[in-house]
């Protein structure tokens, strides 16, 4: 899909990437007057600034609209920037289910979904996600996992279980400015990432890849995959080899 790399190319610059990235959201994804008040009440509530890109959040949306999902489950609402997104891709009698453990993220999320017309469509449910999957019922057509990620693993085998074949789950932040590649980096996000791909490769249930993208967040990049008809297997609990 790309052209031979002429010596002339020009390396990526943090300056280059981001005039990039703003181009382009510019360009095709705009302003929205509801998705920037919810970045601002989230910020004014002292949440990290972590929530997902803007061009990042249009292709979440595309991709509900090109599986035709009705039923999303996202692990991770934070202060609900994506989950407006999702929601706003759902046809008519579509829902989203988010999962968040703090109770201020998720009263943050409520008032910002609701003021972005989408409240009827969006059911938050507060509490660990560890706690919180095993009472959900699915399936669920797609899966946006964008939460602790020292448990992506586990997050990844309930999204196989509540999901059906052709299920898309899509994974954020699993290249981590390249640390994933980095045998000195040994810390629990970067350890739980590495586990998460390798379920990832190692798992029958899933069909996988992974990109890596340079935006207003930096180096990171998610990986996407689409549950298959395999039968169930356990979930590693250390690094595969």
């Amino acid at each position: 899909m790309a052209g031979r790399v002429s010596e002339t190319t020009p390396v990526p610059t943090p300056e280059g990437w981001r005039a990039v990235d703003a181009y382009l959201t510019d360009l095709l994804v705009g302003h929205d007057e509801a998705l920037a008040h919810a970045v601002r009440d989230q910020r004014s509530a002292g949440l990290p600034p972590i929530e997902v890109a803007p061009v990042s959040a249009k292709l979440l949306h595309l991709l509900v609209r090109i599986a035709g999902a009705r039923r999303i489950l996202e692990i991770g609402t934070l202060g609900g920037y994506s989950t407006i997104w999702l929601a706003r891709a759902l046809p008519a009698g579509g829902r989203v289910t988010t999962c968040e453990a703090e109770p201020r993220n998720a009263a943050v999320a409520r008032r910002s979904i609701d003021r972005a017309g989408v409240g009827d469509r969006v059911e938050i449910r507060q509490g660990r996600a560890a706690d919180v999957l095993p009472t959900l019922e699915g399936p669920y057509d797609l899966v946006f996992i964008d939460a602790d990620k020292e448990s992506n693993a586990l997050y990844l085998d309930w999204a196989a279980r509540l999901g059906r074949p052709g299920t898309v789950i899509v994974v954020d932040n699993v290249v981590r400015a390249g640390r994933i590649v980095d045998p000195t980096a040994t810390g629990s996000q970067v350890e739980g990432v590495r586990r998460g791909l390798e379920l990832l490769a190692a798992d029958p249930r899933f069909d996988a890849t992974a990109l890596q993208t340079l935006d207003a967040k930096g180096w990171d990049g998610f990986a996407i995959a689409v549950v298959t008809d395999a039968d169930t297997v356990a979930v590693p609990e250390a690094p595969l080899h």
